[in-house]
């Protein structure tokens, strides 16, 4: 059950108010008295596309209709269920990705922190993310957004030149980026984000770096670096695996992610996490609590999380998977409360993955500013 009307325009108008004093303070994080263990960020999962991009091989569905009221009521039940079962009494962030969450209603983003903030503390000052593509995200429908609590924006650009963006299936062109990114920093000033993805077949160094540049010249202060993997079963795995297209060069990769960290430090940014870049204090709280791996709540189809069920007596975390098609996942949350598939107990060992470990370990070894303040 949602809040009441008037409290929810209640919080989003304590929201707001927060939003505005935020820039005056200089802080690495909310601080709040709840423990660790009842303390969260949230992940919600909107998992349908206009298309599929050549690259992209994540849990992402291209509907020929969408019955959003129905997905609406699972993602609100689905986040109250697991909020109950965690025992988590604070959410210190939310994050709707995707798929393309701009795609859903304000509405539906309304209806989910309204849920969020009835189950648990949902602070004023609490980290909203929504993640973003040009063609579905007007003037208009990003004020739609703020208006139902979003207070942060993830613009998926990608890239700055319109060759790459065919070659990686996007529905935008380089002008539509640069406009959705203005019309996005009017609306969520020093609240932006823009992803730019590196390691493309054929790209070289040069330009690449070029484009960073100029995307530095219009930026916000939050940058994500991204290199391109090739997925089995992507549309560019298949034309890369039949000579259609060159194989990514490693090396050149490398050197495109190791020169652009240079052009980031210079221009005020701090690496605070293998792939994203902060300045003037601008780090998204959400992939923070990723990085030290803090509890996550993962509600919608696919969606992943870790966290200790408490409130259902548990004392181990446990990675959650929650079913990955729309629909059997809607029927499941519908007759249990929530879709999880797989409950998978975690030692300390999985908390902290080698593989993180090592990249820190190279990170800091090479003099990088990694601290987050």
């Amino acid at each position: 059950m949602a809040l009441p009307r008037a409290q929810a325009r209640g919080w989003v108008k304590a929201a707001k108010l927060a939003q505005r004093r935020r820039p005056a303070e200089d802080t690495g994080g909310p601080q709040s008295p709840a423990p660790g263990s009842q303390r969260a960020a949230l992940y919600v999962h909107w998992p349908y596309c206009e298309k599929r991009c050549s690259y992209c091989n994540f849990n992402k569905y291209i509907p020929r209709g969408v019955d959003e009221a129905a997905l609406r009521r699972c993602l609100v039940t689905e986040a109250q269920t697991l909020l109950r079962l965690s025992g988590v009494r604070q959410v210190e962030s939310v994050f709707f990705g995707g798929g393309t969450p701009s795609l859903a209603s304000p509405q539906t983003v309304a209806a989910v922190l309204e849920a969020v903030a009835q189950a648990a503390h949902l602070p004023a000052d609490s980290e909203v993310t929504l993640e973003a593509n040009p063609t579905s995200a007007s003037g208009s429908r990003l004020a739609a957004f703020g208006a139902a609590g979003v207070n942060r924006l993830s613009i998926g650009l990608q890239s700055l030149d319109d060759t790459e963006l065919q070659l990686l299936g996007r529905t935008h062109s380089a002008s539509d980026a640069l406009q959705t990114l203005a019309e996005a920093q009017r609306l969520f000033p020093g609240r932006v984000s823009v992803d730019l993805m590196l390691g493309l077949p054929a790209q070289q160094v040069g330009p690449w770096l070029r484009q960073l540049q100029d995307l530095l010249r219009c930026c916000d202060d939050h940058v994500s670096l991204y290199q391109l993997s090739l997925e089995r079963g992507t549309a560019l795995f298949t034309q890369v695996q039949q000579g259609a297209l060159p194989a990514p060069d490693p090396e050149l990769a490398a050197e495109m992610y190791q020169e652009g960290r240079a052009v980031l430090r210079e221009a005020g940014f701090r690496q605070y996490e293998v792939s994203n870049f902060a300045r003037n204090g601008a780090l998204s709280t959400h992939n923070w609590t990723y990085w030290q791996c803090g509890q996550y709540l993962g509600v919608g189809p696919g969606a992943h999380g870790r966290f200790i069920p408490q409130g259902a007596g548990g004392h181990t975390r446990e990675a959650r998977i929650q079913t990955l098609e729309p629909d059997n996942w809607m029927k499941e949350v519908t007759l249990f409360g929530h879709g999880t598939r797989r409950r998978i107990p975690l030692s300390w060992r999985k908390f902290w993955p080698w593989g993180y470990a090592q990249t820190w370990a190279s990170l800091t070894s090479t003099g990088s500013s990694l601290s987050p303040n």
